[in-house]
């Protein structure tokens, strides 16, 4: 059963919200759903759902805000989406409101094998936006499980029985998984259960010593725990135009990186950072400042980067046929 959240933003606030998005938020981004479903052979079609993961082990470069805001603008453009805080700071589920007191059962029951995640997940402010929230339970995970061998699936285990499941469950499009500040045995979870993951990185030196560690430990988890993970993109955050050193990153990241780097470019923007003290995305926060444009404009990467994909496995299989 869903938990309806404690305090809801007034419905008029949603309506504009909702009409916004549709009116602005935009074509670019109706169209792209579309191309999806096009892709995919025309009409919408019942698909599984897409697990992302949203993994950096350095704290600080949007990793929460990104899972937070691109939810929101998934849902925005008609996906029905379930986020899953695995940091055991729970700042994903404050940042989309949900009470520290109301949450009385957390991703830690799930993963414990207490509770299923349908039992676990509440619903937002955003409508088609669930989360499953996070508590400091989470600390004590890895220690508790330590000996047992199925450790790294037991977030992959519980999605099975929750996409097993029917009602709301069965229609969850995109479940985006938010990730600790290191690659401990919860990111470890998170990257076995996933399909792909989603790189947040600063645009600022420090950032991108990480890169290669993160990299070299999602090669890993191909070869032993999961052999279909790919890197869905790499999402420069904090931009700051007015620094040279950022332009200069960028410019490193897509040389090295290539077109595994989103073309969206998060920038550094003061409604973004103010968004999360009031408990909403920055998307119901302010729709029209730039760090919203561009969480939509990166909902309507992403959805692409999924058609594109979908089409050429279409066509290959196809051609197998033949």
């Amino acid at each position: 059963m869903l938990r309806a959240v404690g305090t809801l933003i007034p419905t008029l606030e949603l309506t504009a919200f909702t009409a916004a998005t549709a009116a602005q938020g935009s074509k670019m981004t109706q169209d792209a759903h579309l191309n999806w479903t096009k892709s995919a052979g025309g009409a919408r079609e019942r698909r599984s759902p897409r697990v992302l993961v949203l993994a950096n082990q350095k704290g600080g470069v949007g990793k929460t805000t990104t899972a937070i805001n691109l939810g929101t603008a998934l849902a925005a453009i008609g996906e029905r989406v379930l986020i899953i805080d695995l940091d055991p700071q729970g700042n994903a589920s404050t940042g989309l409101g949900i009470d520290r007191k109301a949450r009385a059962s957390s991703s830690y029951d799930a993963l414990a094998g207490d509770r299923s995640l349908a039992q676990v997940l509440t619903a937002t402010a955003v409508p088609r936006l669930f989360i499953v929230p996070s508590t400091m339970d989470l600390l004590g995970f890895e220690l508790e499980i330590s000996a047992q061998a199925d450790r790294p699936y037991k977030l992959k285990n519980a999605l099975k029985v929750f996409f097993s499941q029917g009602e709301i469950d069965a229609q969850i499009t995109y479940v985006l998984i938010d990730c600790p500040p290191s690659l401990n045995l919860l990111t470890i979870n998170a990257l076995a259960a996933a399909d792909a993951v989603v790189v947040p990185l600063q645009c600022e030196f420090f950032a991108l010593e990480g890169l290669s560690q993160l990299l070299s430990t999602v090669d890993q988890v191909r070869m032993s725990l999961n052999p279909t993970l790919i890197i869905h993109g790499i999402v420069l955050t904090m931009f700051d135009p007015r620094n040279s050193l950022a332009g200069q990153v960028v410019a490193d990241v897509r040389a090295f990186m290539g077109e595994r780097v989103y073309d969206t470019v998060i920038p550094r923007n003061v409604r973004v950072s103010e968004a999360p003290s009031h408990g909403k995305p920055v998307l119901l926060y302010d729709l029209k400042c730039s760090g919203s444009q561009a969480y939509l404009k990166l909902a309507s990467e992403i959805i692409q980067r999924e058609g594109r994909w979908r089409a050429l496995s279409l066509l290959g299989a196809v051609g197998a046929e033949d």
